[in-house]
């Protein structure tokens, strides 16, 4: 199969060629961390195979679009041909282009060490091409995930560091960048007690659509603002699915008409609940305006 003719057309789709995100994307085969997905259909969500059918696995792996890979607690790499899921996406492959705004809005450096989501592993890979490998931390909250992500990048000779874990929860070390591809509410404290002095935080904010970025303080706390990118992520889970099915619904992004933001502090001894309400009161308040996040 040509993937590189694809994968060089959606990096160009993506970014500028002079863009440092160029090569991550030319250069990372999005359809060996995507084999199986699914599709919705009329009644239920479809069985996709993309070796049974290489040319519409092209089209989906390399289009910058999202392709849900679990529903309900049903992983596509573990279905049966010809099977149909009912119920909500529980895990996806973020569209590349998100996955470089959420990149870019964590305004990464060469020596970045920083933490992202599992998923399918294809972020993990982004971030493995642009920093090196031994910078990234990969985690989910699904060990099946975690091992197959695992074990596909380092087919692709990548060796993050994966774990299991809450990423709600404590984090499994020190990070200078902390980027979660998923909804979360309130911002979690643990997160704050990751980041490294000066570190920074990319997230969204569930029932908003709302990029949330924040930069730690030397007292411990934050000082964050909503960015002008809307986002649409799967809220974090602790078991094998949401416990109502009305959790896994994505946000439609933010209302028309809502005020911006400009950069607000988090009180260092500010508990996890209260973190996420001042992010979120801050984006009514009359007279912010938006500023655009990192570009390059």
């Amino acid at each position: 199969m040509d993937w590189q003719t694809h994968v060089r057309a959606l990096a160009a789709d993506v970014v500028r060629p002079e863009s440092r995100w160029y090569e991550p994307l030319a250069e990372t085969p999005r359809h060996e961390l995507v084999p199986r997905w699914w599709a919705r259909g009329d009644q239920a969500w479809e069985l996709r195979d993309g070796p049974s059918d290489p040319e519409g696995w092209m089209r989906a792996a390399y289009s910058n679009r999202t392709l849900v890979t679990r529903v309900g607690s049903l992983h596509a790499d573990q279905a049966d041909p010809g099977t149909t899921a009912q119920g909500q996406p529980t895990s996806s492959s973020t569209l590349p282009g998100l996955m470089v705004t959420m990149y870019r809005h964590a305004m990464l450096t060469d020596d970045t060490d920083v933490l992202v989501t599992t998923g399918t592993g294809y972020g993990t890979a982004l971030a493995c091409r642009r920093l090196g490998a031994e910078r990234v931390t990969s985690v989910d909250v699904d060990a099946h995930l975690v091992l197959l992500a695992g074990q596909r990048l380092y087919g692709l000779g990548m060796r993050p560091n994966m774990a299991v874990c809450d990423i709600a929860g404590p984090l499994p070390g020190e990070y200078d960048r902390i980027v979660s591809t998923v909804f979360v509410r309130p911002v979690p404290a643990s997160w704050l007690t990751a980041l490294r002095p000066g570190g920074r935080l990319v997230t969204t904010l569930k029932g908003t659509g709302l990029i949330v970025t924040a930069n730690k303080t030397e007292d411990g706390g934050a000082v964050g603002r909503v960015e002008p990118d809307p986002a649409g992520f799967m809220p974090t889970r602790t078991g094998a699915d949401y416990d109502r099915p009305t959790d896994a619904l994505k946000d439609k992004g933010p209302r028309r008409g809502r005020r911006d933001s400009d950069d607000k502090p988090l009180p260092a001894a500010l508990p996890a609940g209260r973190v996420g309400r001042v992010v979120h009161a801050r984006t009514h308040h009359p007279g912010h305006r938006l500023l655009p996040g990192d570009r390059r």
